[in-house]
């Protein structure tokens, strides 16, 4: 590698660190700067997967406040995640990419869409569940299948992984914004670990795109921890929204 190559990936490894912390997508950032640089599309996935753990536990260190008395739920939820990450993680591997790829844009655009309609749907669910007593902590009764789902397609690429946990937690558990983004690092921090021992037991990892992804990326992973806490409920959903729209068109014309 060249050492404007190296600048580049750990320029992107930062920046994929701070935004993965603040709401997910980071890939969209390494993914492609490692395409353009010739990393086969495979290779490019699974050493950007496993470069990114490191920051996305940074991310997780950074939200530890917010994760207080949280546990009950992250223990039922984390099952989730490992699940799904090691089926997505297997998917990646063993299938072609185009079944897949299909329906990556749809799940984004549906996981948009919950986020902007998700304060009106999370009162009616809240609504309802008062009727019957209130919400579990760990959430409505189809939260722990859709973690799943959603730790299938993270396991898999990772992209917008983020927009979906956090429209899952925001109509299904009853927290605020900033707890459920604190959720959702754990959460995305689990899925990208399974997927990681995967690929790192069976795959092609290059370990120096690795190494300078998960540099950048610790660093960004505080750096997004600082910011992301300081936005409001508001600014953080819209900033999800453009995010996860940024995805979308990402795919549709990339």
């Amino acid at each position: 590698m060249s050492a404007f190559e190296v600048a580049a990936i750990l320029l992107a490894g930062l920046a994929a660190g701070t935004i993965n912390t603040v709401v997910g997508s980071g890939t969209l950032i390494t993914f492609p700067t490692l395409l353009a640089f010739g990393v086969p599309p495979v290779t490019a996935n699974v050493s950007n997967n496993v470069g990114l753990v490191p920051g996305t536990l940074s991310g997780a260190i950074g939200y530890r406040k917010e994760l207080r008395g949280q546990r009950p739920r992250l223990v039922r939820l984390a099952s989730a995640s490992a699940i799904g990450g090691t089926v997505g993680a297997a998917l990646l591997l063993w299938l072609p990419s185009a079944a897949f790829d299909a329906i990556v844009p749809v799940l984004i655009a549906l996981g948009v869409l919950l986020v902007v309609l998700g304060p009106k749907i999370s009162r009616r669910v809240a609504a309802r569940a008062e009727a019957r007593g209130g919400l579990p902590e760990h959430g409505a009764a189809w939260v722990w299948p859709a973690v799943a789902g959603a730790g299938v397609y993270g396991g898999y690429f990772g992209a917008a992984q983020g927009v979906l946990l956090m429209a899952i937690l925001g109509i299904g558990v009853e927290d605020d914004l900033q707890r459920h983004n604190a959720t959702k690092n754990v959460l995305s921090l689990i899925v990208n670990g399974v997927a990681a021992v995967v690929f790192i037991a069976v795959a092609d990892v290059d370990w120096a795109i690795a190494g300078l992804i998960a540099a950048g990326s610790v660093v960004g992973g505080q750096v997004g921890a600082r910011v992301g806490r300081r936005l409001p409920p508001a600014v953080l959903r819209g900033v999800i929204v453009v995010v996860g729209l940024t995805a979308l068109l990402f795919f549709v014309v990339g």
